[in-house]
């Protein structure tokens, strides 16, 4: 195990190494931050200072040698913006984003798996048809969308819940329940598909015919061994909403990663980009890495394998 880990560790910091590479380039050729965040009758002299100040004057494979080495030693630059490190500024933001991410995954398990156990043991009846139903709709409204939906009528109509911002939990409401539709609809179909295939199982049906109660047989056996793929789904997604839900937090004001990606981005402020860019990697990674841990103590044969 402790070789998989460190096998696992080497891997991850190749990926960060592309990613930053990637992103780096990227940015690099998004256009001339000088034109961006000088006034209009800066002359040429100005922008060449500035340039030349946070180092945009030099080789591209230069100033790239130049960042990683800087990263290395957890320096991210300094942003064009706010005048302040790129890090601090990203770190600020964090816990709105988490805040965010955990209150919609939160209400995503709580009505995403229960329907998703209820449809899959009353398959083809009506209660079936009618959370399936509901997981299509889910599936099918754009979040920002839902969003403005939301907005329009529990905010500007009946003045239940503030437009925008953060810091009640009347502002938390909307944005978590926007960002938690999709992933509980998700997390329904997976759930039901992987319960019917658990539920037609040999152990299954061996556990009915001992007398076990069906509520016992369903949550203890047929869920339990359908647990897999739903912990993946929602490892992956809780690294998706870390990532920022850039046009959610957009459309209500939410001060999360989302909304300073995307002002960043239209300000070519490339620190904070690459800061932003690479945080998220890293928590995508550590995401996995977890993930991959935990599966050795939801399925027994593979903690075997890996002996």
């Amino acid at each position: 195990m402790q070789r998989y880990v460190i096998g696992r560790l080497a891997q991850a910091a190749l990926a960060l190494l592309g990613v930053t590479a990637v992103a780096f380039l990227l940015v690099s050729l998004s256009g001339d931050p000088a034109f961006i965040l000088l006034t209009p009758e800066a002359g040429e002299t100005q922008r060449a200072a500035f340039r030349e100040m946070y180092g945009l004057d030099r080789p591209l494979a230069v100033q790239y040698a130049h960042y990683v080495e800087h990263v290395a030693r957890g320096d991210f630059g300094r942003s064009f913006a706010f005048d302040q490190p790129a890090l601090a500024v990203v770190v600020e933001r964090v816990p709105a984003t988490l805040e965010l991410a955990l209150a919609a995954v939160v209400l995503a398990i709580a009505f995403g798996i229960p329907a998703g156990i209820v449809a899959a043991s009353r398959e083809g009846g009506w209660l079936d048809r009618t959370v399936m139903a509901v997981v299509l709709l889910g599936q099918s409204v754009p979040t920002f969308w839902l969003g403005l939906l939301m907005i329009r009528v529990l905010a500007v109509d009946l003045h239940w819940l503030p437009v925008s911002g953060r810091g009640t939990w009347g502002q938390l409401v909307m944005p978590a329940v926007a960002l938690a539709l999709w992933l509980a609809a998700l997390l329904a179909r997976i759930t039901r598909s992987e319960m019917l295939e658990s539920l037609a199982q040999d152990y299954v049906r061996t556990a009915r015919a001992k007398g076990l109660p069906e509520r016992g047989v369903t949550i203890r056996h047929a869920l339990a061994n359908a647990l897999l793929p739903i912990v993946t789904l929602i490892g992956l997604q809780v690294g998706t909403l870390l990532g920022g839900a850039v046009i959610t937090e957009t459309v209500f004001a939410w001060p999360g990663l989302g909304t300073l990606l995307f002002d960043a981005i239209l300000r070519k402020d490339y620190p904070v980009v690459l800061a932003v860019v690479e945080l998220v990697a890293a928590g995508f990674i550590a995401i996995n890495i977890s993930l991959d841990l935990l599966y050795g103590y939801l399925d027994p044969r593979l903690r075997r394998a890996a002996r």
